[in-house]
């Protein structure tokens, strides 16, 4: 029932995303992204590079994972710099357990112990965070080399991006075809549509998984950044960060976020769940809950160079990940090491743990039924 609800609800990003696929008949809005390679993977397997650019926003996306390589904004003088966390070569990627950038699935967040029970059947999945299943398993679909197409026209300039997960992958059931599409608008915001269907009912949440830092990649902390978050509640989680299935409120808490705060002001406070995951780390429940069309839920500023980004989703939930495991052992293209808090991550999502949780948002897709989900990521300097 909830599937089906969702899917209803999200009938509207459906059509924006097939005005995205089939814009190249219309005037183009901006240039053909283009490719190069980047490398190869152990069996020979070509991993190119995609860059692609418009309204202002500058972008580079790998066939591997659909990972976000860089993300390049203007500040306040008009003056560009990457955004994003990542690497320098295909080989960091292979080995990395950071997922910069990348497309999270088929389960983005966390399943506990790795298993859940569906129609009667319980299945077992990749175990990767400790007795947990964390973002698909060990070889996620970021992990995985997808087929990219790229497109220019009405809708914008950017990338259609297909991989079929087959039956039984990292212990899922039912082979899922999935599409999803990167725009960047002729306003320069990244819209990023998701669609999935499958022979088998299965369990999905897709998202992506890129590390912002407003005032530069490699530049320093995030903890002066500015963040808002449209949120009366969040999920506390236990000690493997699984959800205890509570809503909590936010009130009183370090976890309030309703009005625009640092996001380092609070983050060394004594409150138990922060302890826990090292920092902020958790799934807020948007009050606007599941939608139609994306509907604004969150603000981030960088008030040294005015960046800001504001996200809109379809998605009942984001988890706000503070960089807390980063622990100056990773370097960046700018040949700068990665320490705590380098740089942040707001996941649209539905809620860890789903799939084990029937009081949250089903995450349950059945045949005949189409998984979809879009946000949008607005970027200006002020």
């Amino acid at each position: 029932m909830e599937t089906s609800r969702r899917t209803v609800l999200a009938s509207a990003a459906a059509a924006g995303l097939t005005a995205a696929a089939a814009g190249t008949s219309h005037a183009s809005a901006g240039r053909t992204p283009t490719k190069e390679l980047f490398g190869r993977l152990a069996d020979g397997t070509k991993v190119y590079r995609w860059s692609l650019a418009n309204g202002g926003t500058r972008m580079k996306v790998l066939s591997y994972g659909g990972i976000v390589q860089s993300l390049e904004l203007p500040d306040r003088h008009g003056r560009y710099t990457n955004v994003s966390l990542g690497y320098d070569s295909l080989d960091a990627y292979v080995t990395g357990t950071t997922f910069f950038g990348a497309l999270i699935g088929r389960y983005g967040n966390r399943i506990a112990k790795g298993r859940f029970t569906l129609d009667g059947t319980t299945h077992q999945l990749s175990v990767n965070d400790g007795e947990n299943s964390l973002h698909g398993g060990a070889k996620g679909f970021d992990k995985r080399v997808w087929d990219v197409e790229p497109f220019a026209g009405a809708a914008g300039v950017g990338l259609v991006l297909r991989y079929v997960s087959v039956d039984g992958e990292m212990g899922y059931p039912g082979t899922l075809r999935v599409k999803v599409t990167y725009t960047l608008t002729a306003r320069g915001d990244w819209r990023i549509d998701y669609a999935a269907t499958t022979d088998k009912a299965t369990v999905v949440n897709l998202t992506n998984h890129t590390y912002y830092n407003l005032a530069g990649e490699g530049s320093g902390d995030i903890l002066g950044h500015e963040l808002a978050l449209d949120a009366a509640r969040f999920t506390p989680t236990d000690a493997g960060l699984i959800p205890t299935g509570q809503l909590a409120k936010v009130a009183g808490t370090p976890f309030d976020f309703r009005r625009a705060k640092a996001v380092g002001r609070d983050i060394r406070d004594s409150h138990e769940q922060l302890v826990t995951a090292k920092g902020f780390d958790h799934n807020w429940v948007l009050d606007k809950g599941i939608t139609r069309q994306p509907e604004h839920f969150a603000t981030l500023r960088d008030p040294a160079s005015g960046r800001t980004l504001k996200i809109a989703t379809t998605e009942p939930g984001v988890q706000f990940y503070s960089g807390n495991f980063l622990d100056g052992t990773l370097t960046g293209p700018a040949g700068r090491t990665y320490r705590q808090s380098d740089g942040l991550c707001l996941e649209t999502q539905h809620f860890p743990d789903s799939p084990n949780r029937p009081a949250f948002p089903s995450t349950v897709l059945r045949p005949g039924e189409t998984y979809r989900s879009s946000t949008v990521h607005g970027f200006s300097a002020r």
